[in-house]
């Protein structure tokens, strides 16, 4: 989404419904389908697989009218945006400092509800002139400001769930190679002293 929306000059409403929606369907359907197995029965599973169905459902109907025009878009993200975001944050809220992913979770939500706030901030009739150098001039408006704020949350949250993915998968390998080291050194601490206690002090 955000290699979509970065390098087309088109930033109308209808690029910013159909490249939602493609992200929304495919990274709904992923989170849906795969939340099951690493999260096990409980709250957080229900949280991410009502999250998932959320998205694919505001992908879908993106999708299917993606030119009903900058109202309706202004609306569908915003609408997505709020609910999925408030859905992770309360993820990540519930379970801090008892799961490895609720920074992680807790990052994304707020992330995603700042984009919330940003699209219901814009006033959705911003048409603005400007200049630049060289003569060059145009227009600002709200599905500009709107379709790249979209661009850059999808640019800024995929550079941070790359990092933190990693992260989680070489972090049981790290706390399993620091406790053997510990456990290494546990036997060459307690020899002097039984040394000592024999009256042997080589």
């Amino acid at each position: 989404m955000a290699v979509l929306i970065t390098f087309n000059a088109d930033h109308s409403a209808t690029l910013g419904l159909l490249s939602f929606g493609i992200f929304a369907v495919l990274s709904g359907l992923a989170l849906a389908l795969l939340s099951s197995r690493p999260l096990g029965a409980g709250v957080q599973r229900s949280i991410f697989i009502g999250q998932g169905i959320l998205t694919v459902l505001a992908g879908l109907v993106a999708l299917i009218w993606p030119s009903a025009g900058l109202g309706f878009f202004l609306f569908l993200l915003s609408a997505w945006a709020a609910l999925t975001g408030f859905l992770e944050l309360y993820a990540g809220l519930r379970t801090r400092g008892r799961h490895a992913a609720s920074r992680d979770w807790l990052f994304v939500g707020g992330l995603t509800v700042i984009l919330a706030v940003v699209v219901l901030v814009v006033p959705p009739d911003l048409q603005q002139q400007f200049s630049g150098q060289n003569g060059v001039s145009g227009v600002l408006s709200t599905s500009i400001i709107v379709v790249g704020c979209l661009g850059a949350y999808g640019a800024i949250a995929a550079v941070y769930l790359v990092i933190a993915g990693l992260s989680l998968k070489w972090a049981p390998a790290e706390v399993a190679a620091a406790e053997a080291g510990s456990t290494d050194a546990a036997p060459t601490e307690a020899a002097p002293t039984e040394a000592v206690q024999d009256g042997n002090p080589s």
